[in-house]
């Protein structure tokens, strides 16, 4: 299984958390996706998987301010391509790639395995783990595994989404820009897109 998410090609290191605070549109309100609507967009998700992410997607959705459809539309589509439709949280590699990468911050012995990807939207390296506990107020640096765990892992995607401003992208229609922003490029273009229109269509009718 391959991944593109962030930290799986040419990751970077994070930026402020200032940037990271949520924005919300006037007017508007959060409006949950139901289960119904999830299994709609994801058809081959078992539905016992379904309720056990739902929760906390949402949580972390309203937590970041992902409250249109356009925002929803798009986050849900990067992380069904990134995780593999909500099968994978954390990186199949043993992440030794990333060993002594001092751009991650992994300058001691084990960092590349310690600090691999994890998450629907990969974070990865120290200095990542670091900056999303910091935002979060959670000890990531200390319990890295964490970031796999549903009710953190997609806290961490909302995390990185608003460390990159996305919903402004996601507000203009800019796909592009946001699969450009998680992954560095394209890989996965295809696929990304088919869930962006997924999405739209199903929560245009909210």
């Amino acid at each position: 299984m391959a991944f593109f998410g962030f930290g799986s090609k040419s990751p970077k290191s994070s930026k402020s958390d200032a940037s990271s605070e949520p924005t919300e549109p006037k007017g508007e309100t959060f409006q949950p996706l139901t289960l119904e609507q999830l299994r709609s967009f994801l058809p081959r998700l078992p539905k016992a998987r379904a309720q056990e992410v739902l929760p906390h997607l949402n949580d972390a959705m309203s937590e970041a301010g992902i409250n249109t459809p356009r925002r929803q539309a798009a986050f849900l589509a990067q992380l069904a391509h990134e995780s593999a439709e909500f099968r994978y949280f954390e990186e199949l590699a043993t992440g030794r790639a990333y060993e002594r990468r001092k751009d991650l911050g992994n300058v001691k012995p084990g960092d590349g395995a310690r600090y691999k990807g994890r998450g629907p939207i990969q974070i990865t390296g120290r200095t990542n783990y670091r900056a999303a506990g910091k935002a979060l107020e959670l000890d990531l640096e200390e319990n890295p595994t964490r970031a796999a765990d549903l009710d953190v892992g997609f806290r961490t995607a909302a995390w990185f989404w608003n460390s990159r401003d996305l919903n402004k992208h996601a507000d203009k229609g800019e796909f592009d820009a946001i699969t450009r922003r998680i992954n560095g490029g394209y890989n996965g273009k295809a696929s990304r897109d088919t869930y962006y229109q997924r999405a739209m269509r199903l929560l245009d009718k909210k």
